[in-house]
Order: C-alpha cells, then sequence, then structure tokens
C-alpha cells in the first residue's frame, strides 16, 4: 500500500493528496512525494521548479495563472493555515468558472494537486504562513495572468473574511473576522473578472 492517498476533487483536474505521518516521541516522518504513488493514481506530471514563500495573517496571493506556459502546482503548507483556491479556466469544461477550496496547514498536513487550465490563490489565516509548492513548467516572466480574487460571478466563499463587493478586487473595506485588514499586492487589486478573463483552450 503506497504512503500517499490520492483523493480526486469535485472539479476534475484537482487532487487532495495526503500523507501517511509515522509519529513518536521524537517527532514525525513523511513522504510528502512519491512518484509511484502518484501514477498509480493516474498522475504523470514531472516537476521542475519548486518555490516557497512566506506571508503574514491576512495576506491573499492571487489568483494567478500562465497563459502560454500553463503550471500544474503541487501545493503544501509547512508552517501555519492556507485557504487555498482553484478556478477552472479551462474552455470546455463542464465545470468552468467553479471553484474548490481546502485548507492546507501546517497540523492536517495535507497537499493539493492542481492540474494546468486553473486559476490558482490562498489566504493566510494564521499569523505566519509558509507555503511551498512544485510546478510542472518553470516560471516565464510577461507570462503571468491573473483573476480577481472577489468577483461575484465566480463566489469564492473566503473563511474568516468580512467586506462587501465594490466592483474592483482592490482590498479596501475587507477584513478577517479579527479585525487584521486584508493585504494584497498592487498587480492582486487589478485583475478583471471572469467575463473579462483569458481561458484557456
Amino acid at each position: 500500500m503506497g504512503q500517499i492517498k490520492v483523493t480526486k476533487a469535485p472539479i476534475d483536474g484537482l487532487y487532495i493528496i495526503e500523507p501517511t505521518v509515522h509519529g513518536d516521541s521524537r517527532g514525525y516522518f513523511m513522504e510528502t512525494y512519491n512518484q509511484k504513488d502518484m501514477e498509480e493514481a493516474g498522475l504523470t506530471m514531472t516537476f521542475v521548479q519548486d518555490n516557497e514563500s512566506m506571508s503574514s495573517k491576512g495576506v491573499l496571493r492571487g489568483l494567478h495563472y500562465q497563459k502560454q506556459y500553463p503550471q500544474g502546482k503541487l501545493v503544501r503548507v509547512i508552517e501555519g493555515e492556507v485557504f487555498d483556491v482553484a478556478v477552472d479556466l479551462r474552455k470546455d469544461s463542464p465545470t468552468f468558472g467553479q471553484w474548490f477550496g481546502t485548507v492546507l496547514s501546517d497540523e492536517n498536513k495535507k497537499q493539493f494537486y492542481i492540474s494546468p487550465g486553473f486559476a490558482h490563490g490562498f489566504l493566510v489565516l494564521s499569523d505566519v504562513a509558509r507555503f511551498c509548492y512544485k510546478c510542472t513548467d518553470f516560471y516565464h516572466p510577461g507570462d503571468e495572468g491573473g483573476l480577481a480574487w472577489n468577483d461575484p460571478e465566480i463566489g469564492i466563499k473566503w473563511p474568516e473574511l468580512v467586506g462587501s463587493y465594490s466592483g474592483t478586487a482592490d482590498s479596501t473595506g475587507y477584513q478577517l473576522a479579527d479585525g487584521t485588514l486584508l493585504n494584497l499586492s498592487d498587480k492582486d487589486k487589478k485583475w478583471l473578472g471572469l467575463k473579462d478573463s483569458f481561458v484557456f483552450e
């Protein structure tokens, strides 16, 4: 039996991955990636780049994708907690425009695989979050696209987030339930909604 459990999410192309954790009084050990287990689950992707980011509470990164060089991403959190989201941008998909989200944390040790053709982002729910991900293609400057994180047509339900839509992706007026202000990069405040977004053919 494999050390990694792979479960399909409700949207085709998204997978929740759970490692077997071996723990005792000394700590724990787990396999975070096993090519054989992935192939047995029908996932034959090849990773070419690993990335890591650190973000503070209230930071929302996304929703991002690459247009001409789409990336599959295997994401996990090694410290803290985030709500991780993928939005289907595949033109001919029966779930086009739909989203799926899951909590990733250092406690649950879950991973999330997002196939190419999705926009991806996350909201930090803990004081600090360290986020790691493997990519199936390299980062290509100038190829990045984005989707408004708060587009009402998509309707993502970000946990703990309160505020009202003002017609743009700007973070003004949004905060977490404890008063932490939503924190976005300048570019993430300017992305447009689904009807004006790039789609994957």
